[in-house]
């Protein structure tokens, strides 16, 4: 690996940190994500194989890859994330929204694949938890700032921080995780939702039908697995999709509440708002202000 690491050039998309009290859902990003857990507990459930993730694991999770994230201790789970690309790519520098998934950001380059296949978790040792959480706070500082060379320095803070994750695997064992039940079904499910959440209709009996088995199973398996019921996690979709499109400032509230499925604007509002806090025109007039700003 290392003849293949010497010719990397990472380019940071996002750089953020999240503290959320409770949190159940599911994600999906075209580019890769590296999450520190500085706080908390959570299930880490990626490609079907669940991790306890705890405070001082560093996840790499690589592009299209979906994880499901889940709260499991009553202390509130603080992630520093960074969104970054292998490599840079002029058109994908391009790309902002990680979350929107469409036929652009589906091409995924065979080279931003390359890290596919390793172990997603690193367990850092206390040392050089303190050392890889510096750096990403160093990393926030300069992207926020957004001065000259921030390319640069976000580049070889990257770099650093695929040492740390690569130097924590040694002599780890691979099958810490552990397979989730039903999880061919789960993933059935899932994919279906992401590909119809537009759909106002959407059902459970139609999602069960798809993933080949019955309503009351399907429920039974969300509910144990996610701690979610499957309409809860229809519209934890739809919002995430909504925030993307509000985000990129092209659309209207009402064009986007009846784009990611909802049936009327009053449902979207109410739902956005219990599930972000604040409703779609002030979430919209927060990131009109970033976007400004910047």
């Amino acid at each position: 690996m290392e003849a293949w690491m010497n010719a990397i050039s990472p380019f940071v998309r996002v750089v953020k940190i999240v503290k959320s009290s409770s949190l159940s859902g599911e994600w999906i990003d075209f580019d890769h994500v590296f999450t520190y857990i500085e706080q908390g507990e959570a299930d880490f459930i990626l490609n079907g194989v669940k991790y306890q993730a705890q405070e001082g694991d560093l996840f790499l999770m690589s592009p299209l890859l979906p994880h499901i994230i889940r709260t499991t201790s009553d202390v509130p789970l603080i992630q520093y994330i960074v969104h970054f690309d292998l490599f840079y790519d002029e058109v994908r520098s391009g790309l902002k929204e990680t979350g929107l998934i469409n036929e652009l950001t589906r091409l995924i380059p065979e080279r931003e694949q390359a890290l596919a296949d390793v172990v997603p978790v690193t367990h850092l040792r206390t040392a050089d938890r303190m050392d890889v959480k510096r750096r990403f706070l160093l990393m926030q500082k300069v992207f926020l700032d957004d001065k000259a060379n921030r390319d640069l320095a976000t580049k070889a803070i990257v770099i650093e921080l695929l040492y740390f994750f690569l130097k924590g695997q040694t002599g780890r064992n691979e099958q810490e995780g552990k397979l989730t039940k039903g999880w061919g079904v789960l993933e059935r499910a899932i994919s279906y939702i992401h590909e119809r959440y537009a759909d106002s209709g959407l059902d459970n009996a139609t999602i069960s039908g798809h993933a080949g088995v019955s309503t009351n199973h399907l429920s039974f398996l969300f509910k144990e697995q996610l701690q979610i019921t499957i309409q809860k996690y229809i519209t934890h979709v739809r919002i995430e999709q909504a925030k993307a499109k509000i985000m990129e400032g092209h659309k209207t509230i009402t064009v986007i509440a009846e784009e990611v499925g909802f049936s009327s604007i009053h449902l979207f509002s109410r739902s956005f708002k219990a599930t972000v806090g604040i409703t779609p025109s002030q979430f919209y007039a927060a990131h009109s202000t970033v976007r400004k700003d910047g």
